[in-house]
């Protein structure tokens, strides 16, 4: 009996040893969906290749297992390199291929899709794969967090996810999964904004992440920052596949596989924990969190293929009033403060959508139909005493639903591509709002109770062609965009929205490029549906407008593909005008900053001009020879004018500079290392108005500080720095593989300065002491408000 043992334990050890890993899959052009028929696939840096066959398929057996660079070619077709592909032996991957044709006649004029270009976006655009999202040192697996290593793009030191891109606003953004726009990508969004502290995109979902951060294509509308093209994974077309993923806060269940032999699907669902953590650790508040998304994708025929997608997240915010043992006077007082100014708050929204291509020789139609909603509900009652109605400070609820469509025609020639396109949305907005707290800003109570709804329309047409044999490449395009939300907007000729691209090849693989547009994007519903209590529609009757963006923008490119290495330099311009100021405060709501609740919930005039400019620089190293790496290093002004100031000041996104290195290295046995580091200079902040605080009848109705508006952002923050370590280690078993990692967030717990708080002092009994000089008023003190704590995280991801 010891024998057979010892013999069955040896076979199983040679059969892992000796076992391979099989990728396989198909090759196509894009532009007509035909198979590329005996293309070359190879992986890199090893003997191991394929040839396809008529239909395009290929199959690459005897794979070991481990992390692969791959490239599929063909003659006449521009190279098509996906990095870092994960062989196992519990599945084989599946890892399909575009080729597009190449009209270059000159051989010594280099043009691959190692790294994003395309004829569209020659400029500002940066590329992640599935591997390096995961792995992200401090991203914990979320997609909000881990573009924020790439250029331009600033981050706030707190725990939300708001991305700050070229010194634009976090609402200056458009996301698009598939095609199909996604407005909500964070749990326990700012409404009028698009922060939050946790990502809603399952990253074991995701292909790839386009960010777009100048030069946009004209079929992309309502945005001045940036766009964010968020592909998905096609489902397994062979059998299913579950993974498992329990992280530091929440439990990911994935799956995916065939239904029928021409529909595949991807499903997620996610549960968090943070509560019952957040209970434990004392905090006084409890957030929970859940998520889901599926894809389905049917080839109808050759030539015709639909997606679904959906995506949806449920939020509830609740407040913990379980006093922790052994605080000190300071940390009562801090959470009293807390308790008394958070409300409770639910939150759920999805987004779902439908895209229909249908390709012909060339080119192909794109269809797309969507759906999404946001319902956004909060309430606070003095004392958090519910007993009585007269306790009420404010009860919020409001929902924005959007029904979209969108049709497009690419026609692709011999050196010249062709697109053009409309699109329809219909929108409702509805607000029942009741703000007794109001009383301190506007002199009376807030209670109102309203339905918007707005039509919105655009069209658009853009083209590309090829010069100086294939040397340039000239891309401009036009689009019109109107909404019936006001008089002038209502108009398309008054949102004319041009834009040309130049792409020129000094030498092989070093481009120099620039872009001119001009950009509209609408104010929030917020804005656009907000209601005074005599009823009338104050921002529609003062005729607000789409605010407008024109940007320039130049810069020069260096690829090396061979060493999969790119370097990028850019200078950028950014006007803004009509920009939302608030009648109330006499501020820019660009000098507002972003924080939890909502935005824009406010009478406004479109009379604030702003500018954001700068200077970037990116070096990119896809992994070779075991090693990657990104860093990048952004200087950057933004400044907004105020109805009630002079001249430009400071925005709240004006970090000045931004530093993000991130690095790792694999070593042996499936083990890696990896590390980020990031510097932002420091925002500027509005400080307090202490003498408005303190007054009894105002800290009663808000239980928080007044700022003082005649010093908008007139003190700035400390510069901010972080360093995340990540360490990962792979097992590859014959039906299933096994991922543990270690994170550490902030490893040497740096402490960011952030805006003081303004509290009330307390006595032995928990009460707010009358300032004995003056009797209208309570004694309040300011206390510093640091963030960051070192936060280490074990994940464990079971792949079978």
């Amino acid at each position: 009996m010891r024998t057979l043992l010892l013999f069955s334990f040896a076979f199983m050890m040679i059969s892992h040893v000796f076992a391979q890993g099989i990728i396989r899959g198909k090759i196509t052009n894009p532009i007509n969906n035909q198979p590329v028929a005996f293309a070359n696939v190879l992986v890199l840096n090893t003997d191991l290749g394929a040839i396809s066959d008529e239909n395009g398929n290929y199959e690459i057996r005897n794979v070991p297992p481990g992390l692969y660079n791959v490239r599929a070619s063909f003659v006449g077709f521009k190279n098509s390199t996906a990095y870092e592909v994960q062989v196992t032996l519990a599945r084989p991957v599946q890892l399909d291929f575009s080729l597009t044709e190449d009209a270059a006649e000159l051989s010594e004029v280099v043009v691959s899709s190692e790294f994003t270009r395309s004829e569209e976006t020659p400029l500002s655009v940066r590329k992640l794969n599935t591997n390096e999202i995961e792995r992200y040192p401090g991203g914990n697996r979320d997609i909000s967090r881990v573009i924020q290593a790439l250029p331009g793009v600033a981050s706030t030191p707190s725990f939300r996810n708001d991305i700050l891109i070229r010194g634009g606003a976090p609402n200056e953004n458009r996301f698009f999964v598939d095609e199909i726009e996604v407005p909500v990508i964070n749990h326990f969004a700012t409404q009028g904004s698009s922060g939050g502290p946790v990502g809603i995109l399952n990253v074991n979902l995701i292909k790839s992440v386009d960010l777009i951060a100048g030069g946009f294509p004209a079929n992309r509308m309502n945005a001045l920052s940036s766009f964010f093209e968020i592909q998905l994974k096609e489902g397994r077309r062979d059998k299913m596949f579950t993974q498992l993923t329990v992280g530091a806060s929440e439990l990911t269940l994935s799956n995916e596989g065939p239904l029928t032999p021409k529909t595949t699907y991807l499903l997620s669902a996610r549960r968090s924990y943070l509560q019952g953590l957040f209970r434990v650790l004392g905090l006084p508040f409890l957030p929970t969190f859940n998520d889901f998304q599926f894809k389905t994708t049917t080839k109808i025929n050759e030539k015709t293929e639909l997606t679904f997608i959906g995506i949806g997240a449920i939020d509830q915010f609740a407040l913990n009033f379980d006093i922790p043992e052994n605080q000190t006077q300071d940390e009562i007082e801090e959470r009293q403060y807390l308790l008394g100014v958070l409300p409770i708050q639910s939150q759920w929204n999805y987004a779902t959508g439908a895209k229909l291509k249908r390709f012909r020789e060339n080119g192909y139609w794109t269809f797309v139909l969507s759906r999404n909603m946001l319902n956004n509900e909060s309430y606070k009652y003095a004392n958090n005493d519910e007993s009585s109605e007269a306790n009420l400070l404010f009860n919020y609820q409001s929902q924005e639903s959007e029904n979209k469509f969108r049709a497009e025609n690419s026609i692709f020639g011999k050196g010249y591509t062709l697109k053009y396109g409309l699109n329809y949305e219909y929108s409702r907005y509805l607000i029942d709002n009741f703000d007794r707290a109001a009383l301190s800003v506007t002199g009376g109570v807030i209670d109102v109770s309203s339905i918007s709804n707005f039509s919105s329309y655009g069209a658009f047409i853009s083209g590309s062609k090829n010069f100086n044999a294939d040397r340039l490449l000239l891309t401009g395009g036009i689009r019109m965009d109107g909404s019936d939300f006001a008089q002038t907007a209502s108009n398309p000729l008054n949102q004319i929205s041009p834009r040309v691209s130049a792409s020129y090849q000094l030498r092989p693989n070093l481009f120099v490029t620039a872009n001119a547009g001009i950009y509209y994007q609408k104010p929030s519903y917020t804005i656009l549906g907000f209601q005074n209590n005599e009823g009338a529609f104050v921002n529609q009757d003062n005729d607000v407008r789409f605010i407008r963006n024109a940007q320039l923008i130049g810069g020069i490119e260096l690829l090396v593909p061979e060493k999969a290495r790119r370097f990028t330099a850019e200078v950028f311009y950014k006007k803004y005008s009509n920009y939302p100021s608030s009648l109330r405060n006499g501020i820019s709501l660009a000098n507002l900053g972003a924080d939890f609740g909502v935005i824009g919930n406010e009478p406004v005039a479109s009379n604030s001009e702003g500018r954001a400019y700068g200077v970037e620089f990116l070096a990119q190293q896809r992994l070779f020879n075991n090693f990657y790496g990104i860093a990048s290093l952004t200087f950057v002004r933004s400044e907004f004018t105020n109805p009630n100031t002079e001249g430009f000041i400071p925005s709240s996104w004006d970090n000045r500079f931004i530093v993000s290195m991130t690095a790792g290295k694999r070593f042996g046995k499936n083990w890696e290392l990896g590390a980020r580091w990031r510097f932002l200079g420091g925002t500027p902040f509005t400080p307090n108005d202490l003498a408005s605080s303190s007054l009894i009848q105002n800290w009663d109705l808000r239980n928080s500080a007044i700022l003082d508006f005649n010093r908008i952002n007139g003190v700035r923050l400390a510069p901010f720095h972080q360093l995340d370590l990540r360490v990962d280690k792979k097992y590859f078993f014959e039906k299933w593989n096994l991922n543990w990692y270690f994170d550490i967030q902030n490893a040497y717990n740096f402490q960011a300065e952030q805006p003081p708080l303004l509290i009330a002092s307390r006595d032995a009994q928990g009460n707010i002491p009358v300032n004995p000089n003056d009797p209208s008023r309570y004694l309040l003190k300011e206390v510093s408000n640091p963030a960051g704590t070192l936060l280490p995280t074990v994940g464990i991801i079971v792949e079978f």
